[in-house]
């Protein structure tokens, strides 16, 4: 067992299509990086951080910080939790999304602590969703081994996985609410509307970017 109790990773992955290719988790919001936010919550929230990626341009983008791709690239956001808790090397996981610009430290530890106490995995549900967020969420390092075996079965889901480990719990309903306005904790930037409504922008260049 990892003498590291819980690990946080940075989830940068997707085809970002509707920011015609430009990382998503680069632009500003409140002229930071969504990232950096990111980042920020989970600094305080976990002993140690990685940032999940396949692109080859990630280490630029956080020079400071390990980067861990999918053992298999196509698979999936479901292989980018695996690629999570492989990272983290035996301890849990608290993985964000890399375009989540207002998820809170107060939020991850309240999710940790619901895991540390013998959830298997923790997600939020917000009351705007049918299921929990899998990409903001905890998953004990058992989840590792389910996760491989879903990944040769084929499947490819994100939530799969908490669907899948006995024990899953969602955070959500008076906890939740609780911690600040659920659709806002839990919001994601996915395009140059969604940015431009947060009054946020793209950098200037990715060089301009970087941490």
């Amino acid at each position: 067992m990892s003498a590291e109790r819980c690990v946080g990773a940075l989830m940068a992955g997707g085809a970002a299509r509707r920011f015609h290719g430009l990382p998503k988790g680069l632009a500003l919001v409140g002229g930071l990086r969504i990232a950096d936010r990111a980042l920020a919550a989970l600094r305080g929230a976990t002993d140690r951080q990685i940032v999940v990626a396949n692109d080859a341009r990630a280490s630029s983008w956080f020079p400071r910080l390990p980067i861990v791709p999918d053992s298999e690239a196509g698979l999936g956001p479901l292989a980018g939790l695996h690629a999570a808790l492989r990272g983290a090397e035996g301890a849990a996981v608290l993985v964000v999304a890399w375009d989540m610009p207002f998820v809170s430290t107060a939020l991850l530890s309240a999710m940790r602590s619901r895991g540390e106490s013998g959830a298997s995995a923790v997600a939020p549900l917000s009351p705007r969703r049918p299921f929990p967020e899998p990409l903001c969420a905890y998953y004990a390092p058992e989840a590792l081994a389910v996760c491989e075996r879903l990944l040769a079965e084929g499947e490819r889901r994100a939530v799969a996985l908490y669907e899948a480990l006995p024990g899953a719990t969602a955070f959500g309903g008076a906890a939740l609410v609780a911690l600040g306005d659920p659709s806002h904790l839990l919001r994601s930037v996915d395009s140059p509307e969604a940015l431009a409504a947060l009054g946020g922008r793209l950098p200037d260049g990715e060089d301009s970017a970087r941490r």
